[in-house]
Formats: structure tokens, sequence, C-alpha cells
């Protein structure tokens, strides 16, 4: 949902920093009506709050102030959509969440050290979908025991005996997706070509 207020808030200050910026720059509503072929009193009733902005009134507006539009709308900012997550360790992984928010779907980076103990297949609730950045990731599911390189993707139940770790000498870098009540990832491939 938008942010009624803030947008309520930028709308009423529309007038009285358009006033500002134009007597800041030392031009009289006259001439600034015979630049933009926007009528004094309209301007001057956009200035004073009692005529709603619109882009036809603010674009010449801006234009012949040289300014740009948001300068004068000054509209709310938006948040910062980077995540600021700090790494932790979890099972001797290094673990970086990629999300900010609780929801049900959840993504991490995870970094995973050489391994020198032995598998212990767990289960739980969910549904995970790993991707092997780099490194070579061992993969046990059920009755696989599977080597994943780089590029390539697994996708599974977490109510079936499962574990991953480092299939070699090095650490292993994986994005991993998580639904805690089994939502599943969606992966678009390409289509089919037609054979003929």
């Amino acid at each position: 949902m938008y942010d009624q207020p803030g947008i309520t808030r930028a709308l009423a200050d529309i007038g009285p920093r358009l006033k500002a910026l134009r007597t800041h720059r030392t031009v009289t509503l006259t001439a600034l009506s015979a630049t933009t072929g926007i009528s004094k009193s309209t301007l001057s009733r956009l200035e004073s709050g009692q005529r709603k902005a619109s882009l036809e009134l603010l674009l010449p507006i801006a234009m012949a102030l040289q300014v740009p539009l948001d300068e004068l709308v000054a509209a709310p900012k938006i948040a910062d959509p980077r995540v600021h997550a700090t790494p932790r360790q979890v099972d001797g992984y290094t673990v970086l969440p990629l999300t900010a928010r609780p929801g049900p779907l959840q993504a991490f980076k995870m970094i995973l050290p050489p391994e020198r103990k032995d598998p212990d297949p767990r289960v739980h609730e969910g549904y995970e979908w790993l991707y092997v950045l780099s490194g070579r990731l061992r993969l046990i599911l059920g009755e696989h025991d599977l080597i994943m390189g780089p590029g390539e993707t697994a996708e599974f139940d977490t109510r079936q005996p499962h574990w991953f770790g480092s299939a070699g000498r090095g650490p292993v870098e994986i994005l991993s997706l998580f639904g805690s009540q089994g939502e599943r990832m969606h992966v678009r491939a390409r289509p089919r070509r037609s054979q003929r």
C-alpha cells in the first residue's frame, strides 16, 4: 500500500516549493506565464494551493525554471531496497540472509567449508531450491548421493532425508531458496523449439 500521508504531504508542498523556487530565481509570475503559456492566475492559484498540480502544468514550469521535475514535486523517498544482512555461523556454515522481511520464501547465500564429518541427513517441513555458485556440492537426498558443480540446480521436498556439504577440498558457495511451509519455487525454462 502506498504511503497516503506522504503523498498528500508531497502534493500539498508543491505550491510553496514552486513559489520558493520562482522567487529564488527572481522570476515574476508574469515572466513565468509568458515563458510557459500558463495564465498568471493559474500559476498564482497553483502556488497558493487553490489549484491541483498536474503534469501538464508542472512540466513546462520545470523547463522554464530549469529544474528537474522531482525538485518541484519532492516525491516521498523510496526506501533503500538493499538488504543489509550480517553473515552468521550455523552448524559450521556461513549463512548470509538475502531477504530482509519474513515471509513464506527466504533466500540465503551459504558458504560450506570442506567437510570433515560424516553426512547426517535430516528431515523437516519445507521445500528447498539450491544453486551452486562455486566449488563442488555433495547432496544426499533419500537414496541419491549427487555431486553438483557451478551452475547446477536442485530442488526437493525437505521432508525427504537430506544433507548437503562440500564435495571437494575447498569450500562451496550456494544460493538457497527455502519455503518453510513447502512453498515451491517456479523456474521458467525456455520453450522447446518446434521440430519440423
